[in-house]
């Protein structure tokens, strides 16, 4: 695939890369270009070892709002489950990629586009984000391994979806008072602010909203580089591996990926960092 026309990659401070749906036209809907040039991108950010990665989508209205319906309203049943079938090989790259993945949700992020916020390890929100799986309101199912709210197929806001723990952080702009409030799921009760140094409009405040949002992500992206690659890929793969087996054999996989870093050279390196910085401050 010589050209992207419906994804975008950027690298930042050397060691992120923000993948972007790039349909903004179209609240960035998922049709099959979208998802073969999001999964090609995948497969090259696998390869590189030095970086983490953030998904979102163009603009500020939209992570994605799902399924292309002008795409899908025609298609028959063998050409559905080869759609469906895509989706989900993409989906379990995003899974399975052997590094963390933080989901920038910006605006709509229905159907199709809430899984692919699911499938990101940690999901950041801003306070305009709308999550939901909506297909049965058109008549058919989630498709591509759907977790929450299929039944009702209601859309929520950022706070409820903080508030059952859907989305890790809410970042929110109080366009009044001029201060960004950040909100976590495990402190909700706390709230830091911040003043700005030019006063914000109301024409401002989506782009505004959304330069804080993937800031955020940015910053927690550059907080897990500090770590050691090879435990946090280890890590990521016990967790995953371990929600799908019986404790017992989640506890021996916890026992291999612990004696897995003892082959590595980092662990060495670090662990002798670690004492020589607590021996320096004696």
């Amino acid at each position: 695939m010589s050209k992207l026309n419906h994804i975008q990659i950027e690298r930042r401070l050397d060691n992120i890369a923000i993948i972007t749906i790039n349909r903004a036209e179209v609240l960035n809907a998922i049709n099959m270009d979208v998802i073969a040039e999001l999964s090609h991108i995948i497969d090259i950010v696998s390869a590189d070892d030095s970086i983490k990665v953030i998904i979102t989508g163009k603009g500020e209205r939209s992570f994605s709002a799902g399924v292309d319906i002008r795409y899908v309203i025609n298609i028959d049943a063998i050409e559905a489950e080869r759609y469906a079938s895509s989706v989900h090989d993409m989906l379990n790259k995003i899974e399975n990629l052997e590094k963390p993945v933080i989901g920038a949700i910006n605006g709509y992020a229905l159907g199709g586009g809430c899984e692919i916020a699911l499938a990101c390890d940690i999901r950041i929100a801003s306070s305009n984000a709308k999550i939901g799986q909506t297909e049965v309101t058109i008549d058919i199912p989630p498709g591509w391994g759907a977790k929450e709210l299929i039944f009702t197929g209601k859309m929520i806001k950022a706070d409820e979806a903080l508030g059952i723990g859907l989305i890790n952080k809410l970042v929110d702009l109080d366009t009044k008072s001029d201060v960004v409030v950040m909100r976590s799921s495990s402190e909700q009760a706390k709230e830091g602010t911040r003043k700005f140094s030019t006063r914000m409009n109301k024409e401002d405040a989506p782009k505004l909203l959304n330069k804080k949002l993937l800031d955020e992500c940015i910053k927690l992206g550059e907080e897990i580089t500090k770590n050691s690659y090879n435990a946090v890929r280890i890590s990521k793969m016990l967790i995953n591996k371990g929600m799908d087996a019986d404790i017992q054999t989640g506890l021996h996989l916890e026992i291999y990926g612990w004696a897995l870093c003892f082959v590595h050279e980092d662990r060495q390196k670090m662990m002798s960092a670690f004492l020589n910085k607590g021996r320096s401050k004696k």
